[in-house]
C-alpha cells in the first residue's frame, strides 16, 4: 500500500498551488497520484486531503464523504451562499486541533474530475464546508487563518 506523509509545517502549506494541466489528468501517473491521495487519506482517517498536504503544489484535492469520492482538479468556487455557519473544523496537518470556523452553507463550485471533464455542481452542509476547507489550501489558506474569536 503506497500513501503519502501528510505535510504539518505551516510555511510549506501557506504556498499558492500551481493549476494543473489538462493534458496531464488522465496519465498513468496522475491516476496513480490520486489513488495513493485515497489511500493516504483512509489511513489518516479523514475526509478531504489537498495536494499541498502530501508536498505536491498542484490544484488538486480529495473528498472521501459518505464512501463517496470526489476528485476536484484546479476548483474554484463560483458562488457561495449569504447564509453561513459557523461549525468545528479540523486538519489532517494539524492534528488534534479542532476549532470554530464560519463558512457558506451552499457554494458553486466547478472544477475537472478525474477524466479532465469540466463539473459545475452545487454543494450544501458539509459537502460545501469540507471543499471550501480544501480549496483554502489549494490558495495557501489555513483553517486557523479562519478561526473565530
Amino acid at each position: 500500500m503506497s500513501f503519502f506523509n501528510i505535510i504539518t509545517n505551516e510555511k510549506t502549506l501557506r504556498q499558492k498551488c500551481d493549476l494543473v494541466d489538462k493534458t496531464e489528468i488522465e496519465t498513468n501517473a496522475m491516476q496513480s497520484f490520486l489513488q495513493d491521495m485515497f489511500k493516504t487519506l483512509e489511513s489518516a482517517n479523514g475526509i478531504g486531503l489537498a495536494a499541498p498536504q502530501v508536498g505536491v503544489s498542484s490544484q488538486i484535492c480529495i473528498i472521501n464523504l459518505w464512501n463517496q469520492r470526489l476528485v476536484l482538479i484546479n476548483p474554484q468556487i463560483i458562488r457561495y451562499s449569504r447564509k453561513k455557519e459557523i461549525s468545528e473544523e479540523g486538519c489532517l496537518s494539524f492534528p488534534r486541533k479542532f476549532i470554530p470556523v464560519q463558512r457558506a452553507k451552499k457554494i458553486k463550485i466547478k472544477y475537472l474530475d478525474e477524466k479532465g471533464k469540466k463539473r459545475k455542481v452545487k454543494v450544501r452542509d458539509l459537502l460545501a464546508r469540507v471543499i471550501q476547507h480544501e480549496v483554502d489550501h489549494l490558495n495557501g489558506i489555513l483553517f486557523i487563518d479562519r478561526q473565530i474569536k
